[in-house]
């Protein structure tokens, strides 16, 4: 049922006040929003009721809600409304695992493997990790989930001269764990992020509709002996996963 914006946030429009009557609905829905009155998937009512209820114009309705859907707060579904959003994952950009991010942030992922293998490594994959031929290499799909709310789905290929690795250490420990455990000490990756349309099975393994927006991460780690110690592809949930960094001028 649609939340009512004057009964549920008790949100009040001064008029006498020099910030923009817009601004002050997206302060109120935010502030509604981080002190969890509107919980993520809280529906809202459409433009026009809201307008009404606080005694605005529909465009001035418009523009603060247009502001909360780019903020990433709102999201306008067909069929279905506004709804607020599932609360993202935020990662710093930096060299860490997934695992160990939401487990330093309180918390508690689960993984499942896919797949698992012990094979020798294909051209590509000797290239990316500066295998001779004829090596072989760990080959692993996972699926790693919060809340039992599917987040990420990982592809990673390692190289087996470091430590042992199983589907049982990989469905317990984050794979940066695992090698940090076997002696690997990363220096640094090269990485690259980008954006992808979810196919059919992305879609089925991430519990959202084909043709939603996924978050796209490729990484090649390197520790300080100069080892180019994994590589992997990762798409995640767009609507749930977010990267952030800072930007330096030079």
């Amino acid at each position: 049922m649609a939340q009512k914006l004057t009964n549920q946030l008790n949100l009040n429009i001064d008029r006498s006040s020099p910030v923009p009557l817009y601004h002050q609905v997206v302060q109120g829905i935010e502030a509604a929003i981080h002190g969890g009155v509107l919980p993520p998937g809280s529906r809202l009512d459409n433009e026009i009721d809201l307008a009404a209820q606080l005694n605005l114009s529909r465009p001035t309705m418009r523009k603060a809600m247009d502001e909360l859907v780019r903020s990433g707060l709102l999201v306008r579904k067909r069929g279905v409304g506004t709804q607020v959003v599932s609360s993202q994952v935020r990662r710093p950009l930096e060299l860490s695992s997934l695992f160990d991010d939401l487990s330093n942030n309180g918390s508690r992922p689960t993984t499942e493997v896919l797949s698992f293998s012990h094979d020798e490594a294909d051209a590509a994959t000797r290239a990316a990790l500066q295998l001779p031929a004829g090596a072989k290499v760990y080959h692993f799909t996972r699926l790693r989930k919060v809340g039992g709310k599917p987040l990420a789905l990982m592809e990673n290929w390692v190289r087996d001269d470091i430590t042992a690795i199983d589907e049982a250490l990989l469905a317990e420990q984050g794979l940066y764990g695992i090698l940090r455990n076997g002696g690997v000490n990363f220096r640094l990756a090269s990485q690259r992020i980008g954006a992808v349309i979810a196919n059919d099975y992305q879609a089925s393994m991430l519990e959202t509709t084909p043709g939603s927006a996924l978050v796209t991460m490729e990484r090649t780690a390197v520790d300080d002996t100069g080892r180019q110690v994994e590589t992997g592809h990762h798409v995640y949930r767009a609507d749930s996963y977010s990267f952030e960094m800072t930007l330096v001028q030079r």
